[in-house]
């Protein structure tokens, strides 16, 4: 598993001339690809969500480089660790053979130099912000070190994968106002649902590798028919909670306009897949995680600023 991530095979990167490049230059290029930066925009959406409900409209420019590098941070330090912790569980998953350290186009050095680099973005970006963001930041360092691990003695992986990804509001709120509310939490609530739902129906398809291998999930605990009802309870959770949210803050109209929007597509997510049809789950699954960050995001940044 990965935080907050699709896990497909790596696109290896061309090189830009017909010479071999170096090895060091060739692992650099590897290194977004190996860790898919830019799936960082499934995450950030909901940090800024949790942002500008904080600053009650847009934060300062400070506010928002320091959140977003701060976001950027955890992202890889959290990748780059379940890459190097589970590169021995992906060499033996024919689903994630393929990928940068199994196959060698990356050291286990070279991911544990980018955790220490992602952590220490993290930290000062931290620092920058208040000192509750500071204090708190080595817990959520903690929490994203931990998860990984998960697999190998509890079904409750995959939910710790969602509540990985749902420190991103609280964090975000933190880091403006530098206190913790009811609000953030609800938010992080609703984004460890949403994001958990999609974790257990992606990992349906390592249902018979997890028993042989004596790995958890809810789909290896329950089964995958189960696993599958599971998750669909968990989005109408997460969406409840996101209006009860809405509500309680006297949100405008556009951010329940956003929230429908991100609704339909956690459906259209349950249309693609079952447990008797998983061949559908390609990008266009994954891309859902974008669609619905983003229409929560716009429709939270409309109704606060109108």
């Amino acid at each position: 598993m990965s935080v907050a991530s699709p896990q497909t095979s790596p696109q290896v990167s061309p090189q830009a001339s017909g010479r071999p490049m170096p090895p060091l230059a060739r692992r650099l290029l590897e290194i977004p690809h190996a860790i898919k930066f830019q799936e960082s925009l499934f995450a950030l959406p909901f940090a800024y969500t949790g942002m500008i409900l904080a600053a009650d409209g847009l934060p300062t420019w400070t506010q928002l480089i320091w959140i977003t590098l701060a976001m950027v941070g955890g992202r890889t330090l959290g990748m780059a660790a379940n890459r190097l912790i589970d590169r021995h569980i992906d060499a033996a998953n024919p689903r994630a053979a393929s990928r940068h350290l199994p196959v060698g186009l990356l050291r286990a050095a070279d991911m544990a130099v980018l955790a220490f680099a992602g952590l220490a973005l993290m930290l000062v970006a931290a620092w920058q912000l208040n000192g509750l963001a500071l204090a708190l930041a080595p817990v959520a360092a903690a929490f994203l070190l931990l998860y990984p691990f998960t697999k190998r003695f509890t079904f409750l992986a995959n939910p710790m994968l969602g509540w990985a990804l749902a420190i991103a509001p609280s964090a975000a709120w933190i880091g403006v106002r530098g206190s913790l509310g009811w609000e953030p939490v609800m938010l992080s609530a609703g984004v460890a649902l949403w994001a958990g739902s999609f974790d257990i129906i992606y990992h349906t398809q390592d249902f018979e590798f997890q028993k042989a291998h004596g790995l958890h999930s809810v789909a290896e605990q329950f089964g995958v028919r189960p696993a599958f009802y599971i998750a669909r309870v968990m989005d109408v959770a997460a969406a409840g909670i996101l209006l009860g949210l809405g509500l309680g803050m006297g949100l405008a109209w556009p951010f329940y306009l956003g929230l429908s929007a991100a609704i339909s597509g956690l459906a259209y997510k349950h249309s693609l897949v079952s447990p008797d049809d998983m061949s559908r789950m390609g990008m266009a699954f994954f891309r859902i995680n974008a669609y619905v960050s983003g229409a929560v995001f716009a429709g939270t940044l409309v109704a606060v600023l109108i």
